[in-house]
C-alpha cells in the first residue's frame, strides 16, 4: 500500500477545514446541499462553491443592475452537478432578463420617469384615458398581427401623461422584441443644427428608421423652414413611404399643428407637413388633470 505523505495529509486536513469553515455560510450550504454530491468531491471545488455563494448573495440582496458587483455584471456564477462532478458556468440573472427588453428602446432627451413607464401602471380614473387605452390596444393587436399599423397622434393639455402612454405601449412592445425610438422633437431639431460634424447622421438615421417611433412635443420646438423642410419634412416623408409607425405626442390639435407649422403666409409647405402626419397617425385627444403637479 502507497504512503500517504505527510504534507498531503495536511494539504487533506487544511481543505477540509476550509470547506467545513465555508458550511457557515448559508448560501454555500444550500448550494452545496443542492448538488447532493459526496463531501470529498465537494471539498475539492471549495473556492469556486464559494465564489459561486458570494455571487448567490449578491443576486439575492440585488442592488440593480447598474451596480451589479458580481465578476460578470448581470450575471451568476452558477454550480451544476455533472455525473459524478461539478461544473460551474455563467448565466443572465434574473433581473437582465427581465430587464433585456429595455435594450429594444432608444430615448433622446427623455427623463428618466418616461424611460420607466408601464402598461401596468397607467392611471385609467378618469374617462379621457378610455379612449387612448382602447387605442393603443387596437394598434398593439394589429401590429403584432400585420407587422405594421397607422400609428397615433395624442394630443392634449400640459402634464396629462400623454408621453408616459406612449412610451408605456413601446416599453411592452420591447419585450416582444420590438425596437422603438422616442425623442423630444424640440431638442431633435436642437441637436441636429447643432451637431452637423459630429453624431448628426446616427441620431438622424437612427429616427427615420426606428421600427417604432415617438416624436414627442411636436410644436414645441422653435420653427424655421430648415427645421420644417429639411429636417421635419423628410422624415415624415421616410417613414410614410416605408410605412413605418410613427407616434405623436403635443399640445396642439392637428388642425392647430398646422397654423403652427405656417412660415412666412406659407400655407402649402405647412399642409403638405400636416397631410403626412395625418398618413401616419389617428387623431386621439387627451385632456384629464395635470400628473405633474
Amino acid at each position: 500500500m502507497e504512503k500517504v505523505s505527510t504534507k498531503e495529509h495536511s494539504n487533506e486536513i487544511d481543505l477540509k477545514v476550509k470547506f467545513n469553515k465555508s458550511l457557515e455560510n448559508a448560501y454555500f450550504k444550500k448550494i452545496c446541499k443542492s448538488l447532493d454530491l459526496p463531501q470529498e468531491v465537494l471539498m475539492k471545488n471549495t473556492s469556486s462553491l464559494m465564489e459561486a455563494a458570494h455571487e448567490f448573495e449578491n443576486c439575492s440582496k440585488c442592488p440593480g443592475l447598474d451596480k451589479c458587483p458580481n465578476m460578470i455584471k448581470g450575471s451568476l456564477m452558477k454550480a451544476e452537478k455533472n455525473n459524478n462532478g461539478v461544473v460551474f458556468s455563467y448565466v443572465s440573472c434574473d433581473k437582465d432578463i427581465k430587464e433585456q427588453y429595455k435594450e429594444n428602446m432608444t430615448f433622446y432627451d427623455l427623463p428618466l420617469k418616461i424611460r420607466e413607464a408601464s402598461i401596468q401602471e397607467i392611471y385609467d380614473d378618469d374617462g379621457s384615458r378610455k379612449d387612448i387605452i382602447k387605442k393603443m390596444k387596437e394598434f398593439k393587436d394589429s401590429y403584432l398581427k400585420k407587422g405594421n399599423a397607422k400609428g397615433i397622434y395624442l394630443y392634449g393639455n400640459f402634464g396629462s401623461g400623454k408621453s408616459y402612454l406612449i412610451s408605456a405601449l413601446f416599453n411592452d412592445l420591447a419585450k416582444k422584441d420590438i425596437r422603438s425610438v422616442i425623442v423630444h422633437t424640440p431638442e431633435l431639431i436642437r441637436s441636429i443644427k447643432d451637431s452637423f460634424d459630429t453624431d448628426y447622421s446616427d441620431r438622424f438615421d437612427a429616427v427615420l428608421n426606428a421600427p417604432l417611433l415617438l416624436l414627442d412635443d411636436i410644436g414645441a420646438e422653435y420653427l424655421t423652414p430648415w427645421s420644417r423642410d429639411e429636417v421635419l419634412e423628410p422624415i415624415l416623408q421616410y417613414r410614410m413611404d416605408e410605412e413605418l409607425p410613427t407616434f405623436f405626442t403635443s399640445n396642439y390639435s392637428i388642425k392647430e399643428l398646422e397654423k403652427h407649422f405656417i412660415i412666412n403666409d406659407d400655407k402649402m409647405k405647412a399642409r403638405r407637413i400636416i397631410e403626412r402626419i395625418k398618413q401616419l397617425s389617428n387623431e386621439v385627444e387627451l385632456v384629464g388633470k395635470n400628473r405633474r403637479s
